[in-house]
């Protein structure tokens, strides 16, 4: 396709019909919407639900409007899918997340386990939290989204994002207290 488009560039082709430049958006964008797919609806969902939400942005592309950002934009969709194929699974499946930063330095077996742990208790932790505040807590952090993207992708204003965050995580923190505990 020659020298990398801006986005609103590959928009306006894309709504114009041009397959190619909404390809190059699916490229682009294909990581962040599976990872968003996956924080909502688990693995067996994620797939489905990121390409429902692609093929619903494509038709959606003549109604979206070109002076915002594409992106969170996208999200708002794929959040959409995959909660609703959730919910037509008539499920509530445990989030699955994992955490894939790798270390800057090559850790000892011990470190690798030690940080294994501390990991599977966050995972654990957040698990046992209500869905709204994995959700927050997910597209923040584990997502690294920031404000503005995470309340588009929810449907929420900036400062509901900010309220829901410190409220998500004051309870993680005693979900991982009460873990340490013994409880």
């Amino acid at each position: 396709m020659g020298a990398p488009t801006d986005e609103p560039e590959l928009v306006s082709r894309a709504a114009r019909g041009e397959v190619p430049a909404y390809e190059e958006l699916v490229r682009r964008y294909q990581g962040i919407a599976h990872r968003t797919a996956f924080l909502i609806a688990g693995d067996a969902q994620a797939d489905d639900a990121a390409q429902a939400a692609f093929v619903k942005a494509y038709r959606a592309l003549g109604r979206f409007d070109r002076s915002r950002p594409f992106r969170p934009w996208l999200l708002r969709i794929v959040v959409n899918e995959a909660r609703n194929l959730r919910r037509a699974e008539a499920r509530r499946a445990v989030l699955e997340l994992r955490a894939a930063a790798a270390p800057d330095s090559a850790p000892g077996p011990e470190d690798e386990a030690a940080a294994r742990e501390r990991r599977e208790a966050l995972l654990v932790a957040v698990n046992r939290l209500d869905e709204a505040d994995r959700e927050v807590i997910g597209m923040r952090y584990f997502l690294e989204l920031g404000e503005a993207e995470t309340a588009t992708a929810l449907g929420v204003a900036v400062g509901t994002v900010k309220s829901r965050l410190s409220r998500a995580l004051g309870r993680l923190r005693a979900v991982m207290e009460a873990s340490a505990d013994g409880v």
